[in-house]
């Protein structure tokens, strides 16, 4: 029970182990001693929930413990993506907003996400007093309060959210390039969406994916290799112009190109940042975490933008995003946000900004990311997940800061950077990176070099390296 903590972006746990309703009320606890505490619980909180089993029941449950305070609850009445609740949770005016969701996490896990008044991942600074709150509710087995249904309501998140984020793009000018486009939202709670979108302002668009299922069809809901190879079979059987896949909560990207090749978030956030500040010159920075793309390096030099490099969470890129004039911000699992919008990721936005880059050049993904690699040359990342064993995380961090590792397989170790996990530049070929993750029990090791096969092979180095510790 003690365990209970949030992560990088909320709190998550094992169905029927660690999520459990109980757990869930001490976490709803916390944030509502937050609310009462530090905003203006009159104003309300949002809440809630994706495809998950048992989403709806827990978000009813968070829609109680937090009308047990006096605070009025607007409890949404169907699953939604995550970026709904953030952008309703701004228009409105609410005092915060809760989403029972484990996003990209496979099936057997769920959590919570909170957001903050406005509209986006909480900061630092709010985590850590949720946190402080959570260890008063786990420490002090105070009776619960009595629910207040009279303060509970019932509202519909997705209407007011398709009805913005319509107004982001240019619809005569995607209507006018005649491209067919494919939605994948994985089984998660982006479904429909896209598909509405687009075929209501004369866009071709389909959908695959898009029932509700908790298992996901087996796969991770996540938007990236190997569990988008739906998307690319589709893609190419039907002689789609691109597809789209978003995560399990609708907050991360992933695509594929025409001819099937898969688009990385890194590469995706290259071509949003080019065609927002270069095409579009639209003012403003760009902000990266840390194991992002040098792609983005390159393009702010070019573009004459200041870089910001910052930790992994996209709390941290929305945390700049309040403080700067920040145009777009991004992390590696293909959360992207930009100043046109929200201060958040959000899935559907970036395959609606893509598709208009489509539109603007009349060009394929991978002609546009064949385009930059000309230009900029070529940059080829690749992510492993390793599953840890006890001390492993330790021995595998210790071995990469120490100053004594002067070579990596065949290249000297130049430098070292630890603004989050170690990353090691390998002489002039790239870099490689680990960091354990902040949500669940694995290491995840990154690279990033000129050549895809050189990128295997580095990660398959950090594989080994690890299982032998």
């Amino acid at each position: 029970m003690t365990d209970l903590r949030f992560g990088t972006d909320g709190w998550r746990g094992i169905i029927a182990d660690d999520f459990t309703m109980e757990n869930v009320r001490k976490v709803a606890a916390a944030i509502s001693r937050y609310v009462v505490r530090c905003e203006d619980p009159r104003k309300g909180v949002l809440v809630g929930y994706d495809h998950r089993y048992a989403a709806d029941r827990a978000a009813a449950v968070v829609a109680e413990v937090i009308s047990s305070t006096g605070t009025p609850v607007w409890l949404a009445d169907k699953p939604c993506p995550t970026p709904a609740i953030s952008l309703l949770v701004r228009q409105r005016g609410a005092a915060g907003g809760v989403v029972v969701t484990a996003s990209h996490n496979p099936a057997r896990w769920n959590g919570i996400k909170y957001k903050a008044t406005y509209g986006s991942s909480a900061l630092p600074s709010i985590v850590a007093q949720i946190e402080k709150e959570l260890e008063h509710v786990l420490d002090s087995n105070l009776p619960a309060l009595p629910p207040r249904p009279d303060l509970i309501h019932s509202f519909d998140p997705r209407a007011p959210y398709l009805a913005t984020i319509e107004k982001l793009v240019d619809w005569d000018r995607l209507r006018a390039a005649n491209f067919r486009f494919l939605a994948d939202p994985m089984h998660g709670s982006a479904a429909g969406l896209l598909l509405e979108l687009f075929s209501r302002n004369g866009v071709h668009c389909d959908e695959i994916r898009g029932s509700r299922d908790p298992l996901f069809g087996g796969v991770h809901p996540e938007p990236i290799e190997p569990h988008i190879e739906a998307l690319r079979l589709a893609v190419l059987a039907g002689s789609y112009d691109a597809g789209f896949a978003a995560d399990g909560d609708g907050d991360r990207i992933g695509a594929v190109d025409r001819d099937g090749s898969f688009i990385n978030p890194h590469q995706i956030f290259a071509l949003l940042f080019q065609h927002l500040a270069g095409t579009r010159n639209l003012p403003g920075d760009v902000a990266k975490t840390f194991s992002v793309t040098k792609l983005i390096d390159k393009i702010a030099v070019k573009l004459g933008r200041k870089l910001h490099e910052i930790p992994i969470g996209f709390k941290y890129v929305c945390e700049l995003m309040l403080e700067q004039n920040i145009l777009i911000g991004g992390e590696e699992s293909g959360g992207i946000g930009t100043s046109l919008y929200l201060p958040e990721r959000d899935a559907t936005v970036s395959a609606l900004l893509l598709a208009e880059l489509m539109a603007w050049r009349r060009q394929s993904l991978g002609e546009m990311v064949r385009a930059l690699h000309a230009e900029f040359g070529e940059h080829h990342y690749g992510r492993l997940d390793l599953e840890l064993q006890p001390g492993q995380k330790e021995k595998t961090l210790a071995h990469f800061a120490n100053a004594k590792l002067a070579k990596f397989l065949d290249w000297p170790v130049l430098r070292r950077e630890d603004m989050d996990g170690i990353k090691v530049y390998l002489g002039d070929t790239g870099w490689v990176m680990v960091r354990a993750s902040g949500t669940e029990r694995i290491l995840r090791a990154y690279a990033e070099t000129a050549r895809p096969e050189t990128t295997r092979r580095v990660l398959e180095e950090v594989g080994r390296l690890v299982r032998s510790l």
